[in-house]
């Protein structure tokens, strides 16, 4: 038994209870005389606070955490059982936050379907210093143009659109209760994963002395992804009164939600018109400079009361509000509905939106919504569930990073929407909404799940194959060079300098010249087909793309002066640390390992599948870009060719002269600044530069053995002409760990993949929880507010599949070496290979495998026939 200390702080009854289970073994924690409330049976008060201790407790020590009253009720068994399942289903945070850690929550909190995203803001709030309800349609951007410091600077932006999802209550005419820490004396919020729903309970003490519960579930539309709903129910708990209930479309907002973008011009939308009729208004608008029109409408429902009868609207120039007068009497809940729809003209014809959006809202309840999320998310997480037994925590993070990628992209397998995912999702603003290089660690998963919509993701590259081709012409080279940063029409939306805040001044951005992005689509493009046989894709689409890549690389890659190599300059790698050499007027590096790499397996792959094309096609579409016989006689010779830095000790130099950069003292510069993980903006602090040092914000040299297979990686090599002796990869890993921050939620990943491969599980473990926590905890300092870190979440599952699962699709045939963590008992997933589903289930002795059509596999490095139906078991 522990007891609580009123004279401790919360924090420090915390400390006190792990410093006291340290080395403990238990399966459950049991609280005591928990206080009463109708979201949480483990809240406690402590020092005249409140906390969810059984949140706290299980985040610490990865165990349920259930209320003795809750066990005397249902018996121990039962009352763990159940809380281990409500667990591993539901984002729940209680309590208020404020500024960046509650635009964190939101994040976390959003909901969407593919074509919109809906951050998990209180629907009372508006955008302000603490709350940001934004709403986003994939694809729809704006771009305006700002003088900042004499310079005009042009920006395209994800639209934050009007504010749809606002309710409040008010009481006797008052005015629309707002969202603040004096009024409100609990919040819970809960996302729950099996419906897609997100609940948010207050328990509201007003100043009038007005005591009250409300309770807002918002749920998004997955199967028609045009509508979501909002059910606000409120509860009188100790007053009598006439109140109001207020529903608005609010036009007024701006993009808001990232600080440093403040100084540009954040209005990207204008309203066109307003409307009102009995229970529904609608909301007109359009982009100001990308034209984009759009409609929203919503219409009010409930049972306690006639919706048409008492509802008045009112509107300004740009927000629209609906009033909803009710008499109340205490302890009775009355329930109001709000049914939203959103058109746009990108999917539909512009001039039926107004008519679309009001169509959509007909005969749409909150119970068929919700009936339908419950359904497809059935489907949903059979189809494509991670479950992991003996890891609590483990278990429900995986099932968030999973939600947020249907959040992120579903809707865009129905083809109508020409987007692809940003690398924040449907979630924030940061990166302006942009697509990056990103869509790289998502698509192993959209791949083994929903091929189709990994599909779609790649045609959004294609179709702006022309702009990637102008781009390539714009800087002198030929075929298609993708952009850093693509938005709507492809072309490069980074800048060319940025402001530095510190000094007001205007310094080169060079992360443009990341041409490995180009790699990234044709990998894409490769691990696509790879993975799905879809050759009617690469007859129209993929073989197409990778040539014009191909020709590219081509005419980037130039021989050196004594023949004997190719190299190429002027490009940067993944680690965004370094931009040039120290005291170069030219940007850019030379040989990047990674980029070269790529290159060569590029080249070498293109070459693979043309003795595998029929002739006729690979003709015509070599035709068509003007790709000559020449043109694959030089990839030959350039794959051989292409030139690396490694050393005497097998190290692979991350570009030409990584060597001659002295190293730095990273004790020192923790003990001086804690935090070093920007590095870069430290140094410069000081006056000096990354450029100069041996020091890497994430993995660069060594991502190529995150995107292939060892045995690729080394046949590569030796085709390039640099055999690496034996415990290469680890003594690489030993280099580049030790001159790393992790400065990218990316680089943890990637190292956990890496140290799995050398085999310091325990090395890969650390780091492979630091990614998955990444944004629950929002360990890079404030990011998350600004939305997920989309591909950080898709990489989490490759290490759990592929790595700790040891599922591999990337060789000639699949091969299942597993390796579980010691914390995890047993993982089970099902993934699809070429119009085959096969499913794993995996522990640290066993396997069993099932698949629905006949295949063969290599399993612990033997060909395993697996018959159709009939579950293979295979003890190790």
């Amino acid at each position: 038994m522990i007891t609580y200390d009123e004279d401790q702080t919360i924090g420090e009854n915390l400390e006190t209870i792990k410093v006291k289970l340290a080395g403990t073994s238990f399966d459950a924690i049991i609280i005591e005389n928990p206080l009463t409330y109708p979201f949480s049976d483990t809240i406690v008060g402590i020092a005249h606070q409140r906390i969810d201790i059984g949140l706290a407790l299980t985040n610490m020590f990865n165990v349920p955490v259930v209320a003795r009253t809750t066990v005397d009720r249902d018996g121990l068994a039962a009352a763990i059982n159940h809380k281990k399942d409500y667990l591993s289903w539901h984002l729940d945070y209680y309590g208020q936050y404020k500024d960046k850690r509650n635009y964190g929550q939101e994040a976390m909190l959003t909901i969407g379907n593919g074509f919109f995203g809906l951050r998990g803001a209180y629907v009372e709030a508006r955008a302000d210093q603490n709350n940001y309800p934004g709403m986003y349609v994939a694809g729809l951007y704006n771009q305006n143009t700002t003088n900042i410091n004499g310079r005009d600077v042009t920006n395209e932006d994800l639209v934050n659109l009007p504010n749809a999802q606002y309710m409040s209550f008010g009481i006797d005419n008052s005015n629309p209760f707002k969202i603040r820490r004096s009024d409100i004396r609990d919040s819970y919020r809960s996302l729950n994963l099996k419906t897609g729903a997100l609940t948010t309970t207050m328990m509201i003490n007003l100043a009038t002395g007005h005591q009250l519960m409300v309770k807002a579930t918002k749920v998004a539309d997955m199967q028609h992804w045009h509508r979501f709903v909002v059910r606000y129910e409120v509860t009188p708990l100790n007053f009598a009164a006439n109140m109001q209930i207020y529903a608005e479309i609010d036009g007024r907002v701006m993009n808001q939600n990232v600080e440093r973008y403040a100084e540009f011009d954040q209005r990207h939308t204008t309203v066109t018109s307003l409307s009102a009729a009995t229970d529904h208004a609608e909301l007109s608008g359009q982009t100001k400079n990308s034209n984009i029109q759009f409609a929203i409408a919503d219409r009010l429902l409930s049972d306690d009361t006639d919706t048409i009868k008492n509802t008045v609207a009112s509107n300004s120039t740009a927000a629209i509000r609906q009033t909803l007068n009710i008499d109340v009497v205490p302890q009775h809940t009355y329930t109001f509905d709000k049914v939203v729809a959103l058109f746009t003209s990108r999917e539909s014809q512009a001039a039926q939106l107004e008519q679309l959006a009001l169509d959509e809202l007909q005969e749409t309840t909150f119970d068929q919504i919700l009936t339908d999320n419950q359904r497809f998310f059935a489907r949903a997480w059979q189809q494509s569930d991670i479950i992991i037994d003996g890891d609590l925590t483990s278990q429900k993070l995986t099932r968030v990073n999973i939600f947020h990628l249907f959040v992120a992209a579903h809707a865009l397998q129905s083809g109508q929407l020409d987007a692809s995912v940003g690398a924040r999702g449907l979630h924030g603003e940061a990166y302006r909404g942009h697509v990056f290089w990103d869509e790289m660690f998502v698509m192993p998963f959209y791949v083994s799940h929903y091929p189709e919509l990994a599909r779609q993701l790649l045609l959004y590259r294609y179709k702006r194959l022309p702009a990637a081709r102008q781009y390539a012409a714009s800087e002198g080279y030929q075929g298609a060079m993708f952009p850093w940063q693509s938005a709507s029409k492809g072309d490069e939306q980074s800048q060319f300098v940025h402001l530095n805040p510190l000094t007001q001044k205007f310094e080169p951005d060079n992360s443009r010249r990341q041409r490995h992005v180009s790699l990234a689509v044709a990998y894409n493009v490769w691990l696509y087909f790879h993975q799905t046989g879809d050759r009617d894709f690469m007859t129209h689409y993929g073989l197409e793309m990778l040539l014009s890549i191909a020709q590219f690389w081509l005419s980037i890659a130039q021989p050196t002066a004594d023949g004997q190599h190719y190299t190429i300059s002027g490009v940067m790698g993944p680690d965004e640390f370094h931009e040039e050499y120290p005291n170069s007027d030219h940007p850019g590096l030379t040989n990047n390992a990674y980029t070269n790499l790529m290159v060569a397996w590029l080249f070498t792959t293109i070459q693979q599948l043309s003795d595998h094309t029929d002739a006729t096609i690979l003709k015509t579409v070599s035709q068509k870009i003007h790709f000559g016989q020449q043109d694959y006689q030089t990839m030959t010779k350039i794959a051989q060719q292409l030139k690396l830095d490694i050393n005497e000790n097998g190290i692979i130099g991350q570009f030409e002269g990584y060597f001659n950069l002295p190293t730095l003292d990273f004790d020192a510069y923790r003990k001086k600044y804690g935090d070093i993980s920007r590095l870069d903006r430290i140094l410069k602090s000081e006056g000096k530069t990354p450029d100069a040092y041996q020091v890497a914000k994430q993995a660069d040299a060594l991502m190529i053995y995150y995107n292939f297979n060892p045995t690729t990686v080394t046949t590569l090599l030796n085709q390039m002409g640099y055999p690496l002796p034996d415990q290469a990869l680890t003594h690489n890993l030993e280099f580049y760990l030790a001159r790393t921050t992790h400065g990218s939620t990316l680089s943890r990943v990637v190292y956990a993949a890496l140290t799995k491969m050398e085999g310091n599980m325990d090395q890969s473990w650390k780091l492979f929880r630091q990614a998955l926590f990444s944004d629950y905890y929002d360990i890079q300092g404030g990011t998350t507010a600004e939305g997920i870190h989309l591909g950080v979440m898709g990489a989490t599952l490759e290490i759990e599949t592929r790595f700790y699962g040891g599922v591999s699709f990337l060789g000639d045939q699949i091969t299942v070496t597993p390796h579980l963590p010691k914390q995890w008992q047993q993982l089970t997933f099902t993934q699809l290979f070429r119009g085959t589903a096969i499913h794993f289930e995996i522990t640290h002795h066993q396997l069993i495998i099932d698949a629905d059509h006949d295949l063969t596999m290599t399993v612990l490095d033997h060909p395993t026939q697996i018959h159709a139906h009939q579950p293979l078991q295979i003890n190790y």
